[in-house]
């Protein structure tokens, strides 16, 4: 599998790659934004580890162009702590979100997890790949999500969300099982990350913000899609 890593410090991109070479994976490194710009147009890697501040264009608009054009998992690495910035690169379509500094060994577990995930939904059994509720229809098997005719395109974590929540329709599905359901940890009750993944999923899906009409919100449980 190809990784990309983007990072202007040369000492930290090459102690991930040292890292996940160990595990097999090929890398591809990028030390400011318009190399990476240039890499994310011309290949398509498996999944993408990006730096946020970088000396040109920051992480952020790194993972805004990969989603134009693919749904593979989008690791954001940044020195930032504040809320308000992991609520941006979720926004933007990242899949998980790693503070420096890191343990190498915490980031290629994420990043395995990521990858399994998604080999998990694109690998799905035939008889189980498809799952249409009221004209809205995801296919594990070519990992597309459409609303009538019109293909949504989501990410790889906001596609797992969605197909728990119409695997389950008619069923409140609470905030804890979600998080778990998506990201294979632990969900802390300071934990916003599923509420801004909610809300862009329902911007993709045109929803209006105050009477959604596929994804509910159960307030104080969870969330919920009719049958």
């Amino acid at each position: 599998m190809k990784i990309l890593i983007v990072d202007d410090e040369k000492e930290i991109a090459q102690l991930i790659e040292l890292f996940l070479k160990n595990e097999n994976f090929e890398i591809t490194k990028a030390y400011n934004g318009k190399d990476a710009l240039s890499l994310i147009e011309k290949e398509v890697f498996d999944l993408a580890v990006l730096d946020v501040m970088l000396p040109d264009v920051d992480g952020f608009t790194l993972c805004s162009r990969i989603r134009e054009k693919h749904n593979y998992p989008v690791i954001m690495l940044t020195a930032k702590t504040a809320d308000t910035d992991k609520i941006s690169g979720l926004t933007l379509g990242a899949d998980d979100y790693v503070t420096k500094p890191f343990n190498p060994l915490e980031l290629t577990a994420r990043i395995k997890a990521q990858l399994r995930r998604y080999k998990q939904y694109n690998d799905a059994p035939e008889n189980e790949s498809v799952i249409e509720v009221s004209g809205l229809k995801v296919d594990s098997d070519t990992h597309k999500c459409y609303l009538f005719d019109e293909e949504i395109i989501l990410t790889p974590t906001e596609f797992r969300i969605l197909r728990h929540l119409m695997e389950n329709a008619g069923r409140v599905v609470s905030m804890e099982e979600l998080f778990e359901k998506a990201w294979g940890e632990k969900y802390l009750d300071s934990n916003n990350t599923v509420t801004v993944h909610i809300r862009r999923i329902r911007e993709k899906l045109h929803e209006p913000s105050r009477n959604p009409r596929y994804i509910k919100t159960i307030w104080g449980v969870g969330y919920k899609i009719e049958k």
